[in-house]
């Protein structure tokens, strides 16, 4: 019996193995050519329950908890040092007890003993440069960084007990965290800024050399909670660099002391601009807070001014944010500043950026209109944005917090720009600016799903640079973008959903793949009716809620009445490519009368075992007793003779009939799947009149044969030629096995409609400056 009962656990402990490796996606008749693409997720999403429905909606035990903070910090710029003291309320809304919190120590990702510097490989440089062999001594290249954690008490002064494992503190409450109670606690800190642009940190500074001055990006700067969650508990995944975070809502009151002649830019509203402003910028604030334009409140000559004359006084900023994940700031006495309100469904928000001289020619003629731009968009596909400013600061790199976003753009010296820096900087505004919807608002977890944040982001970046500019040259969200990842070996993929850590190609995947897929549904498979409605239904469920990717897919299908299962199954699970190949095509035209009416009755078919029993001379029960012999024994059908072939008999059509089909041509299309992925079939009919036509024929038609699939269409006018996927919007691999009777290369109209959207440009040629020299 015990034997057996470690065998029983043996095999389940395996079966819950072989289930978890293989969830990405569960094939219910592997060997078959059917049943597998078109089956229903089923026990790949998480089981519904009270807190998530079956909808996608939030269940009606729903929770999530709340962290307040107050926190005063000092940036000391000699030093190149933060100081930070911060009180944190944490409420416990879940149902569980807590005997414990655990905090993210983002910084610490800078620790040379953090297992990120070491866990990716490397390869041997052929000419090692000073900066590979940095690489290659993270003990010296980030010394003296990480978060120095310097005092952790509770409400009482009493020091709390605290455990660091690299970016993750857990801090021991000592008296049990009841659900619906509270928890109040300080942090005190500090830590030594790194360079960002030579440690490719989120946040730190950068020093101008020509003028000394530095630009700081505080991010990921406090100790902040980590989410605990119905769906799995606390999330205390090391911090690496790449996966970002998972946060949870609260009101801010921060108060930042930095030197008197820095301008701040920062996550909410200030709360005492007459104190900290002279008395003309001041008034420039009052005047941008009504104004039809961009407003300069700091300008181009008092930043100048301010890069000669620094200033040794302080002053405290003093800020105010409600209901946001987080809270971020940009200090810099190089700052200009401008502004313009603008109002979305009858709330205004003030639309600001902030950045050097070195930006001024482009951020000041697009930066703020763009962030404008950008809210008044995502707000019509999602939900209206809810906070009253929303900043963008020039800093040479893109990252997003709510509010604020850090975005690169600087001109030449002369003041002159390529259009793919001008391009480049406005995407990188409205990607970062967008990313306060997805997740800072939509708040899912960036550590585990970065799709869910890049990818859903980076589709309405699409939607937003394509009403900025009707030829925009966006660089994802088209099918044709992604066609080059998609045709790459197997080993060189991973499913969307992958662990952001796991990803080889980090930007195709998280970023591109998911974006195409949703533009796909959105103009393919769906239409933009259903799925802008859905899509809009998601976001408002989840506003400042944490989603999961099945809250997502359901909601989707289920605002929609669409069955995507086999969608999320090709694109968010599996890696396989789209490759629709046209094999053959077959023609027929009705030039008489003859139509098919109807088939003869084939004879009925003798079973080899009447045969065999016939020829060994059985006796039959019949034969033996003659009584049992009735009408039907002397009036049956003949069984023995031999099976006919199948004839059909031909009736004359009408002359109304005939009038309705004459000259009707048929045509038998194969096609075969050999890429993997399903989807629909679109066909371009090009006739002889020189007219031509587009088919659509839903992704289930390969529903009971996912290799192969022949179909007959009837059309009134003569074929020349028949084209798949015309406009690009499958994603196909291989154009070349998508057309009959045209050549193989594409028309010169052809190639420049593909054309059409891109830059026309080489992106590096810098044109302003050669027409300037002309001039």
């Amino acid at each position: 019996m015990k034997k057996t009962t470690h065998l029983l656990f043996f095999i389940f402990i395996n079966i819950i193995f072989i289930k978890n490796v293989f969830a990405q996606n569960i094939h219910n008749n592997p060997t078959s050519n059917h049943g597998n693409k078109f089956e229903q997720l089923g026990s790949i999403l998480t089981d519904p329950n009270s807190y998530r429905t079956a909808s996608g909606a939030p269940g009606a035990a729903y929770w999530q908890m709340k962290a307040d903070y107050v926190i005063d910090a000092t940036l000391d710029e000699k030093n190149t040092t933060l100081l930070g003291n911060e009180w944190i309320t944490y409420f416990n809304n879940s149902p569980e007890p807590l005997t414990y919190v655990w905090l993210q120590l983002d910084e610490n990702e800078h620790d040379p003993k953090s297992d990120n510097q070491t866990f990716d490989g490397s390869k041997m440089p052929q000419s090692p440069q000073p900066f590979d062999l940095e690489y290659l001594q993270p003990e010296k290249r980030f010394a003296g960084l990480g978060c120095k954690i310097d005092e952790v008490s509770d409400e009482s002064g009493r020091a709390m007990r605290y455990t660091i494992n690299q970016t993750m503190m857990r801090i021991d409450l000592g008296t049990e965290l009841k659900p619906n109670t509270k928890v109040k606690f300080k942090v005190r800190w500090h830590y030594k800024i790194p360079d960002r642009i030579k440690s490719w940190g989120r946040g730190g500074l950068e020093l101008f050399q020509e003028d000394g001055n530095h630009l700081f990006t505080m991010a990921q700067w406090f100790p902040r909670m980590c989410v605990y969650s119905d769906f799995q508990g606390w999330q205390n995944r090391q911090f690496t660099g790449r996966g970002e975070f998972a946060l949870t809502f609260g009101n801010y009151q921060v108060n930042l002391t930095v030197p008197a002649d820095h301008i701040i830019a920062a996550t909410g509203e200030c709360q005492n601009y007459k104190e900290v402003l002279t008395p003309a910028q001041f008034a420039r604030w009052e005047t941008a807070k009504k104004a039809n334009d961009v407003v300069e409140v700091v300008t181009l000559e008092e930043a100048k001014n301010a890069e000669k004359n620094k200033a040794t006084a302080t002053k405290t900023w003093r800020y105010k944010a409600d209901n946001v994940r987080d809270f971020a700031w940009g200090s810099s006495r190089k700052f200009i500043w401008d502004a313009k309100p603008t109002t979305v469904e009858g709330k205004t928000t003030m639309c600001m950026s902030y950045y050097p001289k070195e930006a001024y020619a482009l951020y000041r003629k697009y930066s703020t209109k763009t962030v404008e731009h950008t809210i008044k968009t995502y707000s019509k596909y999602t939900i209206p944005y809810p906070y009253p400013v929303a900043i963008s600061v020039e800093a040479s790199n893109g990252m997003e917090y709510p509010m604020i976003c850090f975005n690169f753009g600087r001109t030449e010296k002369d003041g002159t720009y390529s259009d793919g820096t001008k391009y480049g900087m406005i995407s990188v505004i409205i990607h970062e600016v967008g990313h306060n919807f997805f997740p800072m608002i939509v708040n899912s977890d960036e550590r585990q799903w970065s799709w869910m944040d890049e990818g859903l982001n980076t589709f309405v970046q699409y939607l937003t640079e394509q009403e900025f500019d009707n030829n925009y040259p966006s660089s994802r969200g088209p099918a044709n973008k992604l066609t080059d990842y998609m045709k790459m070996s197997k080993d060189q993929l991973e499913p969307i959903m992958t662990n952001s850590d796991n990803i080889a190609r980090f930007g195709d995947n998280a970023y591109g793949k998911p974006a195409t897929a949703l533009n796909i549904l959105r103009e393919t498979v769906m239409g933009r009716e259903l799925f802008d409605y859905s899509f809009k239904e998601y976001a408002k469920r989840w506003a400042f809620k944490h989603p999961t990717p099945a809250d997502l897919f359901r909601t989707m299908e289920d605002a929609s009445a669409v069955d995507l299962d086999w969608f999320w199954r090709a694109w968010f699970y599996d890696i396989e490519p789209v490759d629709i190949s046209l094999d053959s095509v077959k023609a027929k035209v009705i030039y008489d009368k003859s139509f098919v009416k109807k088939e003869t009755k084939a004879a009925k078919y003798e079973n080899l075992a009447d045969v065999r029993n016939r020829e060994a001379g059985f006796k039959f029960l019949v034969d033996q007793d003659t009584t049992l012999r009735d009408f039907y024994y002397f009036n049956r059908e003949e069984e023995t003779a031999p099976k006919p072939e199948k004839k059909s008999r031909v009736e004359p059509a009408t002359d109304s009939l005939y009038e309705v089909y004459k000259n009707t041509h048929l045509y038998e299309l194969s096609f075969s799947n050999k890429g993997g992925t399903v989807m629909p079939i679109i066909i371009q009919w090009n006739f002889t009149d020189g007219t031509s036509e587009i088919e659509r024929i839903s992704a289930h038609i390969w529903r009971r044969d996912e290799k192969k699939v022949t179909k007959v269409f009837l059309k009134g006018k003569q074929v020349s030629s028949i084209v798949l996927d015309p406009l690009k919007e499958t994603c196909d691999i291989d154009e070349s096995n998508n057309r009959w009777n045209t050549d193989v290369a594409p028309s010169r109209f052809e190639l420049f409609k593909a054309r059409q959207g891109e830059s026309r440009y080489p992106k590096n040629e810098n044109r302003m400056q050669k027409a300037q020299k002309k001039n």
